[in-house]
């Protein structure tokens, strides 16, 4: 039992420490049955890994949708992710990943887990700094900075349910988001995805409520925005936050996840007066407790355009000081 807990309370301190936990998996090899390669999704996202059971095929359904399970009075839709991501299963698909996020319950046929690994976000590279397709966020260093380290492949598996039901996806225009954000002249928000999805849906929410905004693709790639902005302000004889009115960030990002972004701002007397929202796909309390704890002024999940616009003025609102006047 005190292992069980250690190993507990271990996970939980892991967004105090920039790491993550890693599931590494296989989905079979090319055409030819070779290169098998890993693919990995976070932890966090992870309910519970079980048997293929029956799967009930649906009528006119997405061509990458297996169909339906009854798990424990639960229908749960299964994705075949070999056929998504372009491989053949040589051993055939032999496990379902189920996973929470985004408020949605699915399950991932894969053909065989590996093992979970637990990294810095140091160890995991943006997707902008390698090859990797439009299905994966970033590429881990699986066994850390080390010679000929294993890579596993991060998949962007949101990017992958928005294709699933893109017909699904919600109007966002100047009338669904409602009234321009009206930010005071010379303000940005300033948003940290490395979902591609994620980025494009922040940024079509943004222009449809006119709000000038700068984009990153990482914790890190925020922070470094925010130093530069902090020494362009002081040459005007201004403080960054005359020029950030918001930092919109993700929590699941290289480099520097948004947990540690979310700290470091709160921390440093530069920053700390910026109102931050986390918007993240990983849900429940336990991360919401997380939030909270590194002194994150709102969270709300991702892929609600109408719920984060609303979340944006309230927050803002609450945070607007009044200009000064010549």
């Amino acid at each position: 039992m005190n292992n069980v807990q250690q190993d507990i309370d271990e996970r939980s301190n892991l967004t105090s420490l920039n790491k993550l936990e890693l599931l590494l998996f296989r989905l079979g090899g090319d055409a030819e049955g070779n290169h098998s390669e890993l693919y990995a999704i976070n932890v966090f996202k992870i309910r519970e890994i079980v048997a293929m059971p029956h799967v009930t095929p649906i009528a006119d359904s997405h061509p990458h949708m297996l169909g339906v399970v009854n798990l424990r009075e639960q229908i749960i839709p299964v994705i075949n992710l070999p056929a998504v991501v372009g491989c053949i299963p040589v051993a055939g698909l032999k496990l379902l990943l189920i996973t929470e996020f985004a408020r949605t319950t699915q399950a991932f046929a894969v053909e065989a887990v590996e093992e979970i690994v637990r990294l810095e976000w140091t160890s995991v590279l943006p997707g902008d700094k390698t090859a990797s397709g439009a299905l994966v966020t970033s590429i881990a260093k699986v066994d850390g900075d080390v010679p000929n380290t294993r890579l596993a492949q991060v998949l962007d598996v949101e990017s992958i349910l928005r294709q699933l039901h893109s017909s699904e996806e919600p109007d966002v225009d100047a009338d669904t988001m409602g009234a321009p954000l009206n930010l005071p002249e010379g303000q940005v928000i300033l948003a940290a995805d490395d979902s591609v999805i994620a980025r494009a849906l922040i940024e079509n929410a943004l222009q449809a409520m006119g709000a000038k905004y700068v984009m990153t693709n990482s914790g890190k790639q925020a922070w470094d925005k925010l130093e530069a902005i902090d020494i362009a302000a002081k040459k005007e004889g201004k403080t960054a936050r005359d020029k950030v009115a918001l930092v919109l960030s993700d929590l699941e990002m290289p480099e520097m996840d948004g947990f540690t972004l979310t700290r470091n701002i709160k921390q440093d007397s530069r920053f700390s007066t910026i109102p931050v929202i986390i918007h993240s796909s990983l849900s429940g309390a336990a991360n919401e407790n997380h939030v909270n704890g590194v002194g994150a002024d709102a969270y709300i999940a991702k892929f609600v355009p109408i719920e984060l616009a609303a979340l944006l003025r309230k927050t803002l609102a609450k945070n607007t000081t009044p200009q000064k006047r010549g």
